[in-house]
């Protein structure tokens, strides 16, 4: 037979990868052509086509407000949506997300008024709809712009079909929620303090603020003991007890003082002073104990204790207020009242209590208002300051009496006004203050103006919390049923909502603005509701066709109550809350789109919506069903940047996720968001973003090399009992993973997922499995059944780990799964593969445990004899190892130890080795003695055999790939 080494390319007869998957990933170019071609065809309909017959699985999507492009929170919470939506669609389900947008309320309000300021328009005159008509386009544009920036994040949804709050039906269902909360009797008018924007001229709910440390005035003034009731404190009449507040401005709001009976307190006689002002020697004093040196020294004093005062007599005190006939005012007594709020770890043991000003406040009024009335007292409340922060006429001496106006707690643009410091000059004139100071401390701001609060009494429309609600529960105590029905993701979610609904005060639903769904209530002088089926239909069919605008039509009170027009109703223009608005959404999605279903399998937002979203939506379907809307809630924290802090524009740390995209692409974000531990605050940056570059770029090199060696995958399968140990072995590994990633997508927990494919794809597949592998794929015949058994196992694991990691990196998938399956529409259609259970092989893998370790030690001896260059190529060395432990030699007796490591030869022993034999110290019972290879070297395969030029025709080729070249000659694929 001819010689025909010297016509063959080698190169060209093996089996070597080919593909036209790029090893740049070029993802900020490569991504939108995806995006487009996902609209072209249409993929969400094909979604919902293919999986209309499979159960529902409905992630509800907690608005964004649309009001500015997305940020970094944004992404994080839609990618960790669009994760999960993928996951339950590609198991078995119809996974259908409709994305929503929170479009009415102040931010918007704002935006428009700002437009106006710079055009020199004033709101107030300004038609309220033509008004509304612009805050309504202004959300329009920003849901078309968040849209398109979703879609690039990846984002598979019903886009366009999304829910908006501002729809007219929207707007129709969220006014019948509150008729209901209406027609039930849970919804009444009271008059409460509040937390009050001055800036923004509205009421806020605890989810509208966030807290910001500040420096306050703190003053301790004294309250004179004007009337003892009991014989024994005779000689408290002229004591004073003294109060400490970091609110002066309240003083003028003041009704009572606050005592607890379980605090001790005493009686105290002033002995020396330094102060020009405040108390003098010889001044009897009330104190806690334990605050009484503390206040002394505050006030420059010293003093003495005279004796205890007890709880009973603190009750039989009646005290004057300090501005007692200022202004021709204050001349109500100021009772002692027990309030269980009430604590000697600051102050002075006594509450100066303004129930016009403050929630402990206000309860502890209302707890004794019976029995104030018996003592001739009268329990109304004042309401001292106005809408704009100034004092009203039940302010004397403050108010619109005082020479030059009233003075004001705060301005417009959230400044301290002067009310503090006439407060103050006052109290010393009247030799009332007796002590002054700073205090830092955290006090709550509007999270939309930055600005602080005021609590101010203002007349509001509630929802009771504690009402029987006719079924021997109350709003509280269902919700509080519920969140016990509710599973938390993480599990910490649930004791932190408890203690929200546990410690809510009633909900209040007002606000003083003009783009919301009004409160569409008709009421009396009283606030008692008018309960008409007939108006409230009116009401809704109107809102149904012409949206919540038509609430302030002109005629609307005519049109809606009709007969009874004549009455002396009044039409409610308050806004309702928006988060009223957010918290119903559950009605016009859930329950009234067909595609949907109610409740949902999960809601998910970040973890500040305990005491908004998720609050309200609970508080909601609580008070109108009885049960939460959700049945799961996942939460994620915030994210930081590289060092932990907070980002902001004003420290140049924010990481702007457009910014990322078109550098790196939507994929190495979603990476980000799958390797991070999202359920706590998490960090990103440059060096992180890099990270994920870099674990990225060697997932796409793996997925790469699989779809390259595919490339001459000609199909066929081999039985499973006929495949060597190391092909079932990946098999098993697979049936592992397969129950770790479906596992890890029920529990949420992404990050699990993502490091065991990484680690598998890197450690065992790159550097052990295909390492091993090439020389049968590259060089096997193609009859081989090692090789077509390697093939398979590839098959498998790319059609696997690419579907497992399709929900998070949803273009790089496409992209791979297209390159391979070219009649394919999309992986996104795509199911997770099944295991078969024969994959599940516990023995072998144990086995195959003691053959790596066995095969690290020769690894091990090789990496040191390729550093001191004694040999370039592992296939260069035919090592002897010396296996002692019984358990490892039983192990590799019947494995190819030199395929297995990548030798030429391998020979093992039963001995004890040699001395200087190479060990590693987590291996025991295993040496090596490196050797070279004897024999000659394969001009195809490299490797070192005894049989190259065994076969006269292929002369300088080993008997394997002589063997190889005949069958590809016959098979006329040899050029």
């Amino acid at each position: 037979m001819t010689d025909t080494s010297t016509t063959i390319d080698y190169s060209k007869t093996l089996y070597l990868p080919q593909t036209s998957f790029p090893m740049r990933a070029g993802l900020p170019a490569k991504e939108p052509e995806i995006v487009a071609r996902w609209q072209e065809m249409n993929l969400y309909k094909k979604l919902r086509a293919d999986a209309k017959d499979r159960p529902l699985y409905v992630l509800h999507d907690g608005p964004p407000y649309a009001n500015g492009n997305i940020h970094i929170g944004h992404a994080l919470n839609k990618i960790l949506k669009d994760v999960i939506t993928r996951s339950f669609q590609m198991r078995g389900y119809n996974s259908n997300y409709v994305p929503g947008w929170d479009c009415h309320g102040l931010p918007i309000e704002w935006k428009i008024e700002e437009q106006y300021r710079a055009k020199g328009k004033d709101k107030d005159e300004v038609p309220i709809n033509e008004f509304r008509k612009e805050c309504r386009e202004f959300a329009t544009h920003w849901i078309k712009v968040q849209s398109a920036e979703f879609k690039r994040l990846g984002i598979e949804g019903d886009f366009d079909n999304p829910y908006t709050t501002m729809a007219y039906h929207a707007e129709s269902r969220i006014a019948g929620e509150l008729l209901k909360f209406a027609m039930s009797g849970q919804l009444y008018r009271g008059s409460k303090p509040v937390m009050w924007s001055v800036v923004e001229r509205t009421a806020l709910a605890e989810a509208e603020v966030e807290y910001q440390d500040i420096e306050s005035d703190t003053i301790w003034v004294k309250f004179p003991v004007a009337r003892i009731d009991a014989t024994s404190a005779q000689d408290l009449g002229d004591a004073h007890v003294v109060i400490w507040t970091t609110t002066p401005w309240t003083i003028p709001g003041n009704r009572a003082v606050s005592y607890s009976p379980r605090v001790a307190y005493g009686l105290y006689e002033v002995e020396s002073v330094e102060n020009d002002f405040g108390p003098r020697p010889g001044e009897r004093l009330i104190f806690a104990d334990a605050l009484a040196e503390e206040s002394a020294i505050k006030a420059k004093m010293t003093f003495k204790r005279i004796r205890t005062v007890s709880g009973d007599e603190l009750a039989a005190i009646t005290l004057a207020h300090p501005f007692h006939g200022l202004g021709g005012g204050y001349e109500f007594a100021v009772p002692m009242l027990d309030g269980d709020h009430v604590t000697d770890d600051a102050g002075t043991g006594f509450v100066h209590t303004a129930p016009g000003h403050g929630r402990e406040d206000f309860e502890a009024w209302m707890n004794a208002a019976r029995d104030l009335e018996a003592r001739g007292i009268s329990p109304a409340i004042p309401f001292a300051v106005d809408d704009a922060g100034y004092y009203t006429k039940d302010a004397p001496g403050f108010g619109p009496d005082r020479e030059g106006g009233p003075a004001r707690v705060i301005d417009d643009n959230g400044k301290k006004g002067d009310a503090n410091k006439v407060v103050i000059e006052e109290l010393i004139a009247r030799n009332a203050l007796f002590a002054r100071g700073r205090l830092k401390h955290s006090y709550p701001h509007s999270w939309r103006s930055k600005k602080p609060v005021i609590f101010r009494n203002t007349p509001q429309w509630f929802v009771h919390m504690d009402k029987d609600l006719g079924d021997q529960s109350t709003l509280r105590s269902r919700a509080l049923r519920a969140i016990d029905e509710t599973r938390f993701v993480p599990a910490a979610g649930q004791n932190r909502l408890r203690a929200m609904i546990e410690d809510r005060p009633d909900w209040v639903l007002s606000r003083q603005r003009a783009w919301g769904v009004p409160i569409c209530l008709f009421a009396d002088e009283d606030g008692n509701v008018l309960q008409d089926e007939a108006v409230n239909a009116r009401i809704l069919a109107a809102f149904e066709e012409e949206g919540a605008d038509a609430w302030f039509a002109e005629g609307a009170r005519e049109r809606f109550l009709g007969e009874k027009a004549n009455e002396s109703w009044t039409q409610v223009r308050d806004i309702l809350d928006v988060w009223f608005d957010s918290g119903s959404t559950h009605v016009f999605t859930l329950e009234d789109r067909p595609d949907l279903k109610w409740p949902a399998d999960v809601y998910l937002e970040g973890s500040d919506q305990h005491r908004g979203w998720f609050h309200s939506s609970l508080l909601e379907s609580c008070g109108t069903r009885g049960r939460a809307p959700y049945d799961t809630l996942v939460t994620h924290g915030f994210t930081m940047d590289e060092e932990g802090r907070k980002m902001s524009k004003s420290l140049g740390n924010t990481v702007i996720p457009q910014d990322v995209i078109k550098d790196s692409g939507a994929d190495i974000l979603r990476l980000w968001v799958m390797t991070t531990d999202y359920w706590e605050d998490q960090r990103l940056g440059k060096n992180i973003i890099q990270t994920n570059i870099d674990a990225y770029r060697k997932l796409r090199n793996t997925i790469r090399w699989m779809l390259g060696t595919l490339a001459h995958d000609e199909g066929g399968e081999i039985a499973y009992a006929d495949m060597p140990e190391l092909e079932k072995l990946m098999l098993h590994r697979l049936a592992e993973l397969d129950e770790l990633v479906r596992s890890g997508y029920d529990a949420f927990e992404f990050k699990r997922i993502t490091r065991a494919l990484i680690d598998f794809m890197n450690v065992e597949l790159s550097a052990f499995y295909f390492d091993v592998r090439k020389d049968a794929l590259y060089c096997d015949a193609p009859s081989s059944t090692r090789r077509k058994a390697a093939l398979q196992v590839v098959r498998h694991l790319f059609d696997r780990i690419v579907t497992w990691l399709a929900p998070m990196l949803p273009f790089t998938t496409e992209e791979a799964w297209l390159d391979l399956h070219k009649d394919a529409v999309s992986i996104h259609l795509e199911q997770f593969r099944d295991t078969p259970s024969e994959w599940r092989n516990e023995q072998l893998a144990a086995k195959w445990r003691k053959v790596r370790d066995v095969r690290r030690v020769v690894t091990g001896a090789l990496e040191l004899e390729r550093a001191d260059k004694r040999i370039g190529s592992s296939l260069e060395a035919a090592p002897v190892v010396f296996v002692t432990d019984p358990e490892l030699l039983a192990a590799v007796q019947d494995i190819d130890m030199a395929e297995v490591c990548i030798t030429s030869a391998i020979t093992i022993r039963d001995e004890a080795p040699p001395a200087g034999a190479f060990v590693a110290d987590d291996v025991k019972g295993v040496a090596v003695v490196p050797e070279r290879a004897s024999g000659t070297k394969c001009a195809r395969s490299w490797r070192y055999t005894h049989d190259v030029g065994s076969d006269a025709a292929y002369p300088d080729v080993s008997a394997r790939d002589a063997a190889a070249l005949r069958e590809l000659a016959e098979l006329g694929k040899l050029a």
